[in-house]
């Protein structure tokens, strides 16, 4: 009897196309790099331009991941990629950028380790992310230093924030994931696109007259955002509620 050759499970062209989504998120730490030029040479909108590319490949390579079944296919552990790329993009670069661009001058520029400190913990926190939600505030570093380029605030505000939104690092509330939450994900996703690209716009066009209007009206997603963030922290701490009874 001849012995049987063992098959392998997946085509060649699905472990190719595995590798390759891997190599997708990989691409954000090249963006991080390019962002990282930009800091040099104190160049905003280049670095706004790189780091939100970086931020899309970031929300769209978790669902190419899941379609393709990466995790059965490649023995890479592409999470350990994404959270390596996602701490340079939302966290490092953005409290860099808080320092380099002026919002903490002198003495205030020791605020921008709150960021780094608290998110810190929240990366090595496996309650960090549930199937459908962020715990605790998400660490959206990079849009809160787009916002406050726009906005100018004094560095004592500017402080304020960074501290106050760290905290909220370890307040257990529930946000939405938007790629995954799947109360609303369409009208998410779809406002988020619209959001996304008015937030390119203004990073890209800092000194226009129009930049402030329009980040001012954008800020209406981030209120969509935070209402539907609430109800559904309601609904998973009543589902936990419910549980445990």
């Amino acid at each position: 009897m001849q012995p049987t050759t063992p098959t392998h499970p997946h085509s060649r062209a699905h472990v190719m196309a595995a590798w390759g989504v891997h190599v997708y998120t990989a691409l954000g730490l090249a963006l991080g790099l390019a962002s990282l030029d930009a800091l040099w040479r104190q160049d905003a909108a280049n670095f706004l331009l790189f780091n939100l590319l970086a931020v899309f490949i970031d929300g769209s390579d978790g669902t190419l991941a899941r379609k393709l079944r990466v995790k059965e296919v490649v023995p890479f552990d592409g999470a350990l990629l994404d959270n390596i790329a996602d701490y340079l993009t939302y966290v490092f670069l953005p409290a860099a950028g808080f320092v380099a661009f002026g919002l903490l001058p002198g003495p205030w520029r020791w605020a921008a380790m709150a960021p780094v400190l608290a998110s810190g913990y929240q990366f090595c926190q496996e309650r960090a992310k549930t199937d459908e939600s962020f715990v605790g505030f998400p660490s959206y570093w990079n849009l809160v230093l787009l916002y406050l380029l726009v906005l100018q605030p004094s560095a004592p505000v500017t402080a304020g924030i960074l501290m106050v939104l760290s905290v909220l690092v370890f307040v257990p509330i529930h946000y939405l994931y938007p790629s995954r939450t799947r109360m609303w994900r369409p009208m998410t996703v779809f406002l988020g696109l619209i959001w996304f690209a008015a937030c390119l716009a203004v990073g890209m066009n800092l000194e226009a007259s129009w930049s402030r209007p329009v980040a001012l009206a954008s800020l209406s997603y981030i209120a969509y955002y935070l209402v539907m963030s609430g109800v559904l922290h309601r609904r998973i701490t009543r589902e936990h509620s419910a549980s445990d009874a």
